[in-house]
């Protein structure tokens, strides 16, 4: 596995590795929720990728960086959902087995689709040291790889795909993206994929209230946990990893916080607004911009719409 930050020709090589496996999700825009933000909108729709979200790229960009060696007694992570599914979902496109650890408290809609791809799950505590600790144990009477959800640089090259396409597809030279950030993935592939195609975006992160780790790092120049963990966007509850941080301290301009009633007020929008599905976690972006419309106002901006993994029993409004 690599032990460099992503170059562009990795993120290029990357994208060329994962595209006969993914959707290229359109980027759509919204009107009205220009008139409402005051800016114009660009959404990169990763709720509408395979599993259901970004993380499939780079779920899948680590897995076919493996040797047959690495892949022989399968691969192991935990996750509460959505990284759970893009190793299980690449794990069965190379034929190999999928031990995924996942919260006991993690989304049905999660934890089915998981299933479906024929990965085993072992369940545990909603907390980093019960997700860390099974895993090692399975690594022991397994031999299993073991590919970290975030802190990864083959996943987050993968990651770095989806805004690779967002600047692309946009013609115009966007001014700003903005991702939602738990252990900080996405976040730095999308700030170095902004560095290397789009010199002069600005990439902002959405954090919500409730998991609000990676603004004291950010503020504080060193990796903290959040005071306290409570926010409807569960995709979102890491912490950043020794290979995130740095990368989002060099590459990200700043890292807006909102609370749930607000990331709630997003998702709400763009189900009835736009007619798409998104999970808590993927409506922060649209909310971050929103609670801060004079910093955006006048500006092309994109957003990484990130899933829409919502289970539909437990709809917040």
């Amino acid at each position: 596995m690599s032990e460099t930050v992503p170059t562009r020709e990795a993120i290029e090589i990357a994208h060329k590795r994962v595209e006969p496996f993914i959707h290229h999700t359109p980027v759509m825009t919204s009107q009205f929720l220009n008139d409402l933000s005051g800016a114009e909108l660009f959404f990169k729709c990763e709720n509408l990728q395979k599993i259901g979200a970004f993380k499939a790229r780079g779920g899948l960009n680590s897995i076919l960086s493996l040797s047959p060696d690495q892949l022989e007694n399968g691969i192991t992570t935990h996750s509460s959902g959505n990284h759970a599914q893009a190793i299980a979902f690449a794990a069965a496109k190379v034929g190999a087995k999928a031990f995924i650890v996942m919260p006991e408290n993690s989304p049905l809609v999660k934890i089915n689709a998981v299933k479906g791809y024929g990965a085993t799950i072992t369940f545990c505590e909603n907390t980093q040291e019960e997700r860390e600790r099974v895993v090692q144990e399975i690594i022991s009477e397994t031999g299993a790889t073991f590919i970290h959800p975030f802190n990864n640089y083959e996943v987050i090259t993968g990651q770095a795909t989806a805004a690779k396409e967002l600047i692309e597809d946009v013609q115009d030279k966007l001014d700003a993206i903005i991702a939602p950030v738990g252990g900080g993935g996405l976040l730095c592939g999308t700030a170095l994929s902004a560095h290397y195609f789009s010199p002069g975006t600005k990439v902002y992160a959405g954090e919500p209230e409730g998991a609000a780790d990676a603004v004291l790092s950010f503020r504080s120049d060193k990796i903290q946990k959040a005071p306290y963990v409570k926010t409807i966007a569960d995709g979102l509850l890491t912490t950043l990893g020794d290979k995130t941080f740095p990368i989002i301290k060099a590459y990200v301009t700043d890292i807006l916080t909102v609370s749930d009633e607000e990331i709630v007020g997003a998702m709400r929008y763009l189900w009835e607004r736009m007619k798409i599905v998104v999970e808590p976690s993927g409506a922060v972006s649209l909310a971050a911009v929103l609670k801060n419309k004079e910093l955006f106002a006048g500006k092309k901006i994109g957003i990484i719409l990130t899933g829409g993994n919502v289970d539909l029993g437990k709809l917040p409004f």
